[in-house]
């Protein structure tokens, strides 16, 4: 089974930082796009930062010049270091990719979800 397994979350005062870790596992023949969205408390999920396999990355504009995605494809991982937080970034983050693997002995192209992890910024 693919899975994307985050890690990285916890309590930060603000202007602290943190780095969020996510690794995917399973039979993956390849990973295409990754990327970090989040969903605060009554709000809808938002894009955070993507980043292509090549490592093109694009960010919301609210988090521009204080996150940074990055990827380690020998190790199906990536990144998202989080400096100079606010309050508004608290939300439950959640890991994204598009993979190409196998399931059930079939080669499929996926969409997967991690489970998500919660990032809170005290003021």
């Amino acid at each position: 089974q693919v899975q994307l397994v985050e890690s990285g979350g916890g309590l930060v005062q603000a202007g602290g930082s943190l780095r969020l870790s996510c690794a995917a596992s399973g039979s993956i023949f390849s990973i295409n796009a990754m990327g970090w969205y989040r969903q605060a408390p009554g709000k809808q999920r938002e894009l955070v930062a993507t980043i292509t396999s090549g490592g093109r990355s694009n960010y919301v504009d609210s988090v521009k010049g204080r996150f940074t995605i990055s990827r380690d494809n020998a190790k199906n991982t990536v990144y998202l270091q989080m400096n100079s937080l606010k309050p508004e970034d608290t939300a439950v983050y959640y890991c994204n990719a598009d993979i190409r693997g196998s399931v059930a002995g079939r080669d499929r192209y996926l969409e997967v979800w991690g489970q998500g992890t919660l990032v809170t910024v005290s003021s």
